[in-house]
């Protein structure tokens, strides 16, 4: 069963170009690439024929991963974020029980994740554990770090 993908009709697009080019111009590269360690005689002991297929299968499952995604894509719509609870969209403040520090994320899908700036994926521990959250509660995440604490402080689209 494929699972929904939430991206910002932005992202969408970004997505759907990046699927114009693997499926045009890389394609096309990686062929003409094989083309010519074909060229070279024997393939049991051609490197660049074996180069060749695994740079062919790493094109190939991009665009089949990309393509799922245009297929499952769930466009967010800024102006329809229900901003009752933690939703992917929102924008939501909390506070690090035992740092007693104020962290602000944006949640998003996790093809437009960026966790060093704080836009964070709804699938992604502390983006999965603050979701349905809403102000005042707290999320007690597993992390990679151990376990921590995060009260809603505020949520926002």
């Amino acid at each position: 069963m494929d699972e929904k993908v939430f991206i910002s009709a932005e992202g969408l697009e970004e997505v759907k170009e990046r699927l114009v080019y693997l499926k045009g111009t890389r394609r096309k590269e990686v062929a003409d690439k094989l083309a010519e360690a074909r060229s070279y005689g024997d393939l049991s002991e051609n490197s660049e024929y074996d180069i060749a297929r695994e740079e062919q299968a790493t094109v190939e499952a991009e665009i089949f991963e990309l393509e799922n995604k245009v297929k499952n894509a769930v466009i967010i719509d800024p102006n329809k974020i229900n901003t009752s609870k933690v939703n992917v969209g929102c924008t939501v403040e909390v506070l690090n029980v035992k740092l007693n520090r104020k962290f602000t994320y944006k949640i998003v899908g996790d093809t437009e994740s960026d966790p060093i700036n704080g836009i964070i994926s709804n699938i992604s521990p502390v983006g999965a554990g603050l979701m349905g959250k809403k102000v005042g509660e707290v999320a007690s995440i597993k992390t990679p770090g151990g376990l921590v604490e995060l009260k809603i402080v505020k949520i926002s689209a």
